[in-house]
């Protein structure tokens, strides 16, 4: 009688281990897809970084463009 409820026990353990593994490793490939969409969003925005460097450039030319426009009497 003691194995048969031993076994009973193993049985309903195995039952509800076996579906958690199971979205364990769902999970798993639905993170590894998240992180490549991630990286590749990171590649794509990178250039981003230097938009602080391009305004200034396009500031101080507009600037330099001013200044030679009001010296020409524009």
């Amino acid at each position: 009688m003691g194995y048969v409820i031993g076994l009973v026990v193993v049985l309903v353990v195995v039952a509800l281990v076996v579906p958690i593994l199971l979205l364990a490793a769902k999970i798993g490939g639905q993170a590894r897809s998240i992180n490549t969409g991630l990286q590749s969003a990171e590649r794509n925005t990178a250039g981003l970084a230097k938009l602080n460097e391009t305004i200034e450039s396009a500031t101080a030319i507009i600037a330099g463009l001013i200044r030679g426009r009001k010296k020409l009497g524009g």
